[in-house]
């Protein structure tokens, strides 16, 4: 087994550096950029990305200088746009920009932020606890729905209740969780009915000056309507991935020799039965975590105004704020990767009979 974990950790350096490249090229290649939205704000225009040129910085100069410049350039002293290029790092060649920049995250040094004028790694820390909170609850309220109602649809498959309750699973996941928050918000943040739920922060103003129980209280109330979004949107396919796991094993040999031998269907199905079928569900945890704190919350955070890693990476695309850009892809991308060898250790300890080095062999 550690010699399975070795190799994992090293395909993680490959991996990493992959995914790195291929969105720095992206991003290079994309319309607009920092140099460009700063010198369309030093002309007092726009900062729409399409109404600027690519993302070479060096372009703007060559722009400045011959007819056709662009305009956010336009009647700029060439001298400022260098000194602009230079503040932002883009009077370097790409290539050396990537080298410099991968060295620096080798060490978890991700500079500052352009337009934040603070370090990525402490916006990212001071932002993470409301992704935590919605990633961790939503992801624990999600299982402890989808396993019972996984359970309970397999043992009585066919049945009016697998029925009804597969229409319900069928329309949680047709509906989109943005979807879903808007309509919550209409209905019960004070939209055109009642005004139950706060609709921004993850806690009151006057919170510090609350009892601890009442700090509970006032937490919880305010991740509510964030957190049955979520669940809206993740809770069908667990439920199903459940079902037919149950399904499965219910129908093998061992569980009918289990049921002659005079066992009760419960003993049968969570002495047997459980341990086997709920091998995909419970080991998928990791990556089910990660998958609803990194991207599925970030729709949700800027529909709920909550200031967390979604809405951060949501407003550093916009401004082009690629220190947060590429540090917090890096920072994700990493842990991505080591929930994903956590999972596959996770299997090994629900189910020992599994053997990854025997399987590589």
């Amino acid at each position: 087994m550690a010699a399975y974990i070795i190799r994992r950790l090293l395909l993680i350096v490959p991996v990493l550096f992959g995914i790195m490249v291929i969105n720095f090229i992206v991003v290079q290649a994309a319309p607009g950029g920092p140099v460009e939205r700063t010198l369309a704000e030093l002309r007092g225009r726009g900062v729409d990305a399409t109404a600027r040129v690519g993302g070479d910085a060096g372009m703007e100069v060559q722009a400045a200088q011959r007819p056709g410049e662009s305009r956010g350039a336009r009647g700029l002293d060439p001298a400022l746009i260098e000194d602009i290029k230079r503040l932002y790092g883009f009077d370097k060649p790409p290539l050396e920009r990537f080298v410099q920049m991968m060295g620096n995250y080798l060490v978890f040094d991700f500079g500052n932020s352009f337009f934040r004028d603070r370090r990525v790694v402490d916006l990212v820390f001071e932002k993470l606890p409301v992704s935590i909170s919605l990633g961790l609850w939503s992801t624990l309220l999600i299982y402890a729905i989808s396993i019972p109602l996984g359970i309970a649809k397999a043992v009585r498959d066919g049945s009016s209740f697998d029925i009804w309750t597969s229409a319900v699973v069928i329309v949680g996941y047709a509906i989109p969780g943005f979807l879903f928050a808007m309509f919550l918000i209409v209905v019960f943040a004070g939209g055109s009915y009642f005004d139950w739920f706060p609709l921004r922060g993850l806690v009151s103003d006057n919170w510090e000056e609350l009892s601890w129980p009442a700090r509970i209280v006032d937490y919880f109330w305010h991740l509510t309507l964030p957190m049955i979004a979520l669940v809206i949107g993740g809770f069908a396919g667990l439920t199903m991935l459940t079902k037919n796991s149950f399904l499965d094993e219910i129908s093998k040999l061992y569980v009918v020799t289990a049921r002659a031998k005079g066992n009760s269907q419960r003993r049968v199905l969570y002495r047997h039965v459980f341990r086997n079928a709920m091998l995909l569900v419970v080991a998928g945890f990791p990556a089910a975590f990660i998958g609803i704190l990194f991207t599925g919350s970030m729709l949700i955070e800027v529909i709920f105004s909550l200031d967390g890693l979604g809405l951060l990476g949501f407003e550093a695309a916009l401004n082009r704020d690629y220190p947060i850009m590429f540090g917090t892809l890096y920072f994700f991308t990493l842990i991505g990767l080591i929930m994903n060898l956590v999972g596959d250790l996770m299997y090994v300890a629900i189910d020992p009979r599994i053997d990854f080095d025997r399987r590589e062999g």
